[in-house]
């Protein structure tokens, strides 16, 4: 009762504490409503500004419109004072005619309106526009000044005052425009002071500073009418040809500018009463309007404005500016003259490339031709490939000597070569420890390959072992009276056949399970024949002492049939009896073990970078990638830089057998390592290395060299170049794995192949056992480079496809003569295979009919490819091949049909056989010649 009572305590604690933790949340969230709110109110109040800024702006461009339309309604009561002004003044100049004619003054106004006349005719027009103008603001002013005074004074002072004075030209027009300046600026002034003054009452009405008001600029707009065209007539009487400025020139033209397009006379009948100002601006002698001669293009020279930029860019040269006139001249664009210059061919004698695949493109600037001859000379040699592809350095040699060139390969150092160098180092002598030994546990199903290895680690664990197994890592390490041994739980030995088809040894001595009660199995002969393959000591226990079936004596037979002779009997393989349910005989088995162990003498430097192989690798959701790794030599420790086959990352954290957590991991123990980039491979060897840059180029150079083999032929042995290899020199011994559907044909076509030895090459099966070819057979024959002969077997789709990648040779047989003749001939250099075989599909058999006059057919699903009419057949029936035979009929419902496609049941009728059963499987393949 005190304990729940002291548990009821405790959870009251932990809950009040909780309690404690939710209201300082509340808290805390009370916190950020509040400013949420203050910045909501703060923000509210910056758009208010903002939008009354904006009204506020608003209202000064409004303002400001109004200002400039009040401005346009006086420059138009300016324009119509000066109009009647003008007919005022009119009406003065005939009443003095009238009154006091002079001769002189006549003779005097003749001489003035001649003399125009004896301008050129280009600005005749022009001029009389100008003087009509300013003589219509001269009489303006005098005419405001004769309404202020006594409307007969003007009368006395003409016909007291002398005959006016002829002024020279140029005097007069200067005179006259400087009249209608002052005029134009007093109109402005003070129609700008009534604006100004109407603005300052308001701004003072609406409560705001009246000093603060301004009128808008007061440059005078120009009038330029677009519409209005006027129609000159030239001295033949002939319409005057209409001349425009360029567009440019219209749109440069300033406040000082000419008004472009024509109008009436100003002041005439014709006056416009348009709310606009017109600003006057003496004659532009730059253009040449008019009076042009008959068939001239343009009435001025045409400028073109020639920047600083243009010049730099190469647009326009110095010649385009002409010094003597005051235009330039036509401007003309530089052209790059291609200078054709010899270029001396020089013969290339050598050429040298540093890989092994090389692309067509590079080649071509080694060998100084373009990559289309060299194309040209690939498809004579029977190779389709393009501009953009790759070719392996024999090829390349090929093109090269037909070129007389001499190609040389020549590797630069690459990082996989630094890296080897610094792990294929000798350590010294004086650093090694003694390590401990990775022992594989393997053999056949059901023969306490698993009860064996509990035992072993329970008894570990009782023996008083600081902590317990918390996971499973795929390795553990037990204490044994001091001496540490590590072991591999694998699953049978896929593991344990990748890791050496990847060129990594990590296993030192192998256990070989067999039940004394049953014997050698199949595949107690597979894991034998990889052990020896593997070069590893080996280990045999019998395990199920304990039954009283147990003969111990027959496992002793059945070993020295395949070539294991046990200790007792003259070999050097030990044979401990064990019992994996009683715990008889382990003690001995682990005593073995570390004697054989200390035979080998295993060391290794613990003073340098690690180097280890992956055993097991996963995708864990919450961790990323984790791999179960088994150090060989050297520490890994916690941030070191890692490369794993193409797969780099940085050590995270390690934990080992136990579930620690640990800083560093020594020789022969295992750790589950975070901190790479992706999932390795089972099998990949790892590296630490000093430097990352050195482990992503690693990495970065495996991939481009996966990519290169994918180009590069295989170089696996098959029958076709055996003999080649055999003439080289490069082939002593013939690896052979041999798959058969019974033991009789297995032993029998053995012992028919190592017979074939000669004093060259010697035939050596590797293994040879009863059943389909499964992936463990292709990767046993890819890492021993064998060739494996199948007799009334065939290899699984996963085996088919794995020994595609691999590039290992299958060959497939009915009669055992024809498998021998094979290899026979292909050891003599006999053998020119003419034929290939191509896959084309495969059916299961789901329903049979016999129909009568055709006989039995198969109605089946097209699970592979596709099955096609004229195909030949094989038949197989628990993975055996029963039958031979070719198509008869191919027919979907009831329609005669040339193919069917994956995914389409279909019915089959196979010549000469009926034998078909529901559960079988029909391949299809047609047989093509093979290209010379």
């Amino acid at each position: 009762m005190e304990e729940k009572r002291e548990d009821v305590l405790k959870n009251l604690k932990n809950i009040s504490a909780i309690v404690g933790k939710i209201d300082d949340l509340k808290a805390k969230v009370a916190e950020m409503k509040n400013t949420a709110r203050s910045l909501t109110k703060k923000i509210s109040a910056k758009e208010k500004a903002l939008k009354n800024e904006a009204s506020l702006v608003a209202r000064a461009q409004m303002e400001e419109e109004k200002n400039v339309e009040k401005i346009e309604e006086v420059t138009a009561e300016f324009i119509d004072v000066v109009a009647d002004a003008v007919k005022a003044e009119e009406v003065t100049e005939t009443v003095e005619k009238v009154e006091k004619p002079k001769k002189t003054s006549k003779k005097a106004v003749k001489e003035v309106e001649k003399e125009p006349e004896t301008v050129t005719a280009e600005t005749v027009k022009e001029e009389v526009v100008q003087e009509t103008v300013a003589e219509a603001t001269e009489k303006t002013e005098e005419k405001v000044e004769v309404k202020e005074e006594k409307p007969v004074e003007p009368v006395v002072e003409v016909k007291e005052e002398p005959a006016p004075v002829v002024m020279d030209e140029k005097a007069l027009k200067e005179a006259r425009r400087k009249a209608v300046e002052e005029a134009q600026a007093r109109a402005l002034a003070e129609a700008r002071a009534k604006i100004l003054e109407q603005k300052r009452k308001e701004a003072i009405a609406r409560g705001e500073d009246p000093d603060l008001v301004k009128l808008p600029s007061q440059q005078p707009r120009v009038y330029e009418p677009k519409d209005r065209e006027r129609k000159p007539f030239n001295k033949d009487g002939k319409p005057a040809k209409r001349e425009f400025a360029p567009q440019d020139k219209r749109n440069q033209a300033g406040a000082n500018a000419r008004p472009n397009g024509a109008q009436k006379p100003f002041g005439g009948v014709g006056l416009s009463k348009k709310p606009v100002e017109v600003t006057f601006v003496p004659k532009d002698t730059g253009k040449n309007y008019g009076n042009k001669k008959k068939g001239s293009d343009k009435s001025y020279e045409d400028k073109k404005v020639i920047n600083k930029k243009s010049l730099i860019k190469g647009q326009v040269s110095v010649e385009d500016f002409d010094e003597n006139k005051t235009g330039y001249r036509k401007l003309r664009t530089k052209k790059d003259k291609k200078q054709t210059e010899q270029v001396q061919t020089v013969k290339i004698e050598r050429a040298v490339i540093n890989k092994e695949i090389i692309p067509i493109k590079e080649l071509s600037e080694k060998l100084g031709i373009s990559a289309i001859e060299i194309t040209k000379k690939l498809f004579k040699e029977g190779i389709m490939k393009t501009i953009n592809d790759s070719i392996d350095y024999d090829t390349a040699g090929v093109i090269a000597a037909d070129l007389g060139i001499e190609l040389e390969l020549k590797m630069d150092k690459t990082a996989e070569d630094v890296l080897n160098e610094t792990f294929d180092a000798v350590d010294d002598a004086e650093k090694l420890v003694k390590r401990a030994p990775v022992v594989t546990v393997m053999g056949h199903v059901d023969h306490g390959k698993t009860s064996l290895l509990d035992r072993i680690r329970n008894a570990n664990v009782a023996d008083g072992e600081a902590g317990g197994i918390t996971q499973h890592i795929g390795a553990y390490t037990v204490t044994i009276n001091g001496e540490k041994i590590t072991f591999l739980d694998t699953p049978g030995h896929a593991a344990f056949t990748a890791m050496r088809a990847r060129g990594a040894q990590a296993t030192d001595i192998a256990i070989i399970v067999i039940a004394a009660d049953d014997g050698i199995m199949p595949q107690t002969i597979e894991a034998i024949h990889h052990a020896q393959a593997a070069g590893v000591s080996i280990i045999v226990a019998a395990n199920k002492m304990d039954k009283q079936q147990s003969n111990i004596e027959r496992v002793k037979q059945q070993l020295a049939d395949q070539s294991v002779l046990v200790e007792e009997w003259g070999g050097d393989v030990a044979l401990v009896p064990v019992s994996a349910k009683t715990g008889m005989g382990i003690d001995e088995l682990l005593e073995t073990v570390i004697l054989t162990a200390e035979v080998k003498e295993l060391k290794a430097n613990p003073d340098r970078k690690a180097k280890g192989v992956i055993i097991e690798a996963k995708l864990d959701k919450g961790k990323g990638p984790v791999a179960t790794v088994l150090i060989q030599n050297g520490t890994l420790k916690t941030g070191d830089n890692l490369v794993a086959g193409t797969i780099t990352g940085r050590v995270r954290a390690m934990i080992d057998d136990k579930g620690r957590t640990v800083k560093e991991a020594g020789p022969s123990m295992a750790v589950s390592i975070l901190g790479l980039e992706e999932v390795p491979n089972a099998g990949d060897s790892l590296f630490a290395v000093e430097q990352d840059k050195l482990s992503k180029l690693v990495a970065q150079e495996r991939r481009n060299k996966e990519r290169e083999e994918m180009i590069k032929q295989s170089q696996k042995v098959t029958l076709d170049d055996l003999f080649s290899k055999i003439a080289d020199g490069n082939l002593k011994m013939l690896n052979l794995l041999i798959k058969a559907d019974v033991q009789g044909s297995v032993e029998a076509v053995k012992q028919s192949l190592l017979e074939l030895s000669t004093d060259e090459v010697k035939v050596n099966v590797i293994h040879a056992a009863v059943g389909a070819i499964n992936e463990t057979d292709v990767m046993l024959a890819d890492s021993s480079n064998a060739i494996i002969i199948g007799f009334n077997v065939r290899p699984d789709t996963k085996a088919k496809a794995l020994a595609e990648r691999s590039k290992v040779d299958v060959k497939l047989y009915r009669i055992i003569y024809e498998a021998i003749d094979d290899v026979t001939n292909a050891m003599k250099g006999l053998v020119a295979p003419k034929t290939q075989e191509i896959y084309m599909g495969k059916v299961e058999v789901r329903q049979t009919f016999n129909i009568t006059g055709v006989g039995m057919v198969a109605g089946g699903y097209v699970t592979d490819g596709k099955i096609v009419r004229h195909s030949k057949l094989r038949i197989y029936r628990d993975d055996v091949m029963i039958c031979e035979g070719n198509v008869n009929q191919l027919k979907r419902f009831k329609d005669d049909v040339k193919e069917v496609s994956q995914g389409f049941e279909c019915g089959i009728s196979i010549e000469n056989f009926n034998d078909i059963k529901v559960g079988d499987f029909i391949e299809s393949y047609i047989i093509e010649v093979k290209p010379v």
